[in-house]
């Protein structure tokens, strides 16, 4: 579960009176993550997030990079410990294939919860590793992608009391919600929840929906590609090179999705609305 909210001393202004108040705010920490081999550490990303699910995000981020492509890959996955205290904020990997994993990794330095993996990579790179979304359901009920948004508020407990984090929930074609993680960093939940299906044995997630409570930025849709993810839905705007990654690996990519409002950016033939698929823009 990620951490619980932390309480500040607050000034809320109403119609100008200033009135003092405890607020439940979303909790920031870095996490350190290293590779071990022998007696050998190296740090390989520091990365701001929630506390919680920080295995699932470890494993996220190491399959997003490249460095696994499945658990039996990694040997142990521990918080470093020193006189037998635990530090919560670094995560020792020990991966068989050991520093050699390094060369995969296109980030090892800080990231924000906010950069994600921005700048690291082109459509061109992430096809060496990325193939077609496969959808071998029917077209997709439109009124399941515009419920997506609702549903994933529902398993929102920090957003419910903070309002200052952002989810990512992996769905079936039928709308059922099969998990949902919670993050300050939009990519951190995205990782999260990849980290969560990697363990579960469900990738390439052929057939499921990711719906995100943020914009569709580059980074997200390339971890979509990554997973096999074949239908991306946010309740904000995609960004240009979003819509080129959805494109290029099929994924069907909507945005502003707000209940019965949604704008569809690729492959639209997907979504079947009155009884009849989309066409293709022209």
């Amino acid at each position: 579960m990620p951490e619980p909210p932390a309480e500040r001393p607050v000034l809320k202004y109403l119609a100008g009176q200033l009135t003092s108040a405890t607020d439940q705010v979303v909790v920031e920490e870095p996490l350190e993550i290293r590779l071990v081999h022998g007696g050998e550490e190296q740090t390989v990303a520091v990365t701001m997030r929630t506390p919680g699910a920080d295995h699932e995000l470890a494993m996220g981020f190491l399959y997003a990079e490249g460095a696994i492509r499945n658990t039996a890959e990694i040997l142990s996955l521990s918080r470093w410990q020193e006189g037998g205290v635990e530090a919560p904020n670094v995560l020792r990997v020990e991966l068989r294939s050991g520093f050699a994993a390094m060369r995969s990794l296109s980030r090892h330095t800080f990231t924000s919860s906010a950069c994600g993996v921005c700048g690291t990579g082109s459509i061109e790179r992430l096809a060496v590793r990325a193939t077609p979304a496969l959808w071998t359901r029917p077209p997709l009920a439109a009124e399941v992608i515009g419920n997506l948004p609702a549903q994933l508020r529902r398993e929102q407990p920090l957003f419910a009391a903070t309002g200052g984090i952002h989810a990512a929930g992996l769905f079936t074609a039928d709308g059922e919600c099969l998990a949902v993680r919670e993050d300050v960093g939009r990519h951190n939940a995205v990782d999260k929840l990849i980290g969560w299906a990697l363990a579960q044995d469900l990738l390439p997630l052929t057939d499921h929906l990711l719906a995100v409570s943020s914009r569709a930025g580059f980074e997200i849709v390339q971890k979509a590609a990554l997973a096999g993810v074949p239908v991306v839905c946010a309740v904000s705007a995609p960004t240009s090179l979003a819509i080129e990654v959805a494109e290029s690996f099929g994924i069907t990519l909507a945005g502003f999705v707000r209940g019965e409002r949604f704008n569809l950016y690729s492959v639209p033939e997907r979504v079947n609305s009155g009884g009849r698929a989309l066409d293709s823009p022209a």
